[in-house]
């Protein structure tokens, strides 16, 4: 059974910094494009950053040069280093795995940015 379990989220000042992790289980993790979706109440849910199984990485301009996305094959891990960090970047955020046509979720984890 595939699961995808995010952490990390929490309440952070803007300007400050986050680190999401998402522990991935049941698959074989090393082929599936990665990736950080986030949804703020009332929003619909947006890509934040991708990650290929080549370790290719891209982003929404909204992060770019804040944002990080990395990934541990030996783990099973992928990550999101975020930095800078802004009030509109509050939202739940998602983790996707994706191979073909086949896609998981994990359940999110919440950012509030707010002083």
């Amino acid at each position: 059974q595939v699961q995808l379990v995010e952490s990390g989220g929490g309440l952070v000042q803007p300007g400050g910094s986050l680190r999401l992790s998402c522990a991935a289980s049941g698959m074989v993790f090393s082929v599936y494009a990665l990736g950080w979706y986030r949804q703020a109440p009332g929003k619909q849910r947006e890509s934040v950053a991708g990650i290929t199984s080549g370790g290719s990485t891209d982003y929404a301009e909204s992060v770019q040069g804040r944002f990080t996305i990395s990934r541990d094959n030996a783990k099973n891990m992928v990550y999101l280093q975020m930095n800078s960090l802004k009030p509109e970047d509050t939202a739940v955020y998602f983790c996707n795995a994706k191979w073909s046509s086949v896609g998981y979720w994990g359940q999110g984890t919440q950012v509030t940015v707010s002083s």
